[in-house]
């Protein structure tokens, strides 16, 4: 955990997403990266010289046989306030419209509905879960699907809604997300998602893993060719 904190940190530093006396919300799907996301802020309040603090909320989709009991749990225990959102996201992609292309409207739909839901709060900060690996992944799947150069930002201001996202997993590999997950037991939710295994982030990864057998660190190249260029709004404030 210290190591995992140790890399939020700097994060968060490096791109200045936290200010004193910020509410955070932290975008809980029950993965590893956002359970992870969760303890870490979590752990860092407790002595981060700026002060603040966490909700977490999950969207419950209607995708059969997932139980956030745990995570409810988890959050009491961390004394963490926790508020759950029903949206029918997966009868309107999976049953009424049974995309060909699911995980682009169900994004789009989640975005809307988080968005929405922290409004209601009197929100303004999400903190969501991507890390490292997902950042090589956006990239590639830009490029190869889209003919486009682009990725999420570290931090991206939604000027339509007045909503702030923070990515404060930036800085951690998926694998050692997943180490620290099952170090730290965390309450993971076993996503029941139809689409899980063929998307095209799937497909993606995969290509980079089997790239990786002949060109070594082809992630940490790309990741740090996105940082170095920089890309619109990767630029570290104390660089600009």
């Amino acid at each position: 955990m210290q190591h995992i904190l140790g890399l939020v940190r700097r994060c968060i530093e490096d791109y200045d997403m936290i200010h004193a006396g910020d509410t955070i919300a932290v975008g809980v799907s029950g993965g590893k990266d956002s359970m992870l996301t969760l303890a870490a802020l979590a752990r860092l309040r407790e002595f981060y010289p700026v002060p603040f603090s966490i909700i977490a909320i999950t969207l419950e989709m209607g995708i059969p046989n997932m139980d956030f009991a745990p995570v409810a749990d988890y959050c009491a225990s961390l004394g963490v306030p926790y508020k759950r959102v029903a949206v029918p996201i997966y009868q309107i992609v999976f049953e009424e419209r049974r995309e060909k292309n699911p995980c682009a409207l169900c994004a789009k739909m989640r975005r809307g509905a988080l968005n929405t839901a922290l409004l209601e709060m009197g929100l303004s900060t999400i903190a969501l879960g991507h890390h490292y690996d997902d950042a090589a992944e956006t990239f590639l799947m830009n490029l190869v699907f889209e003919g486009r150069i682009g990725c999420f930002q570290p931090v991206t201001y939604l000027d339509r809604m007045g909503v702030t996202q923070i990515r404060p997993l930036l800085y951690v590999r998926e694998s050692e997300a997943r180490a620290a997950a099952a170090r730290l037991a965390l309450p993971v939710v076993e996503s029941h998602c139809p689409a899980d295994g063929s998307s095209r982030r799937e497909e993606v990864k995969q290509l980079i893993a089997e790239l990786e057998q002949r060109y070594p660190n082809l992630s940490k190249k790309i990741f740090g060719a996105v940082q170095r260029y920089p890309l619109f709004g990767w630029e570290r404030p104390h660089q600009k």
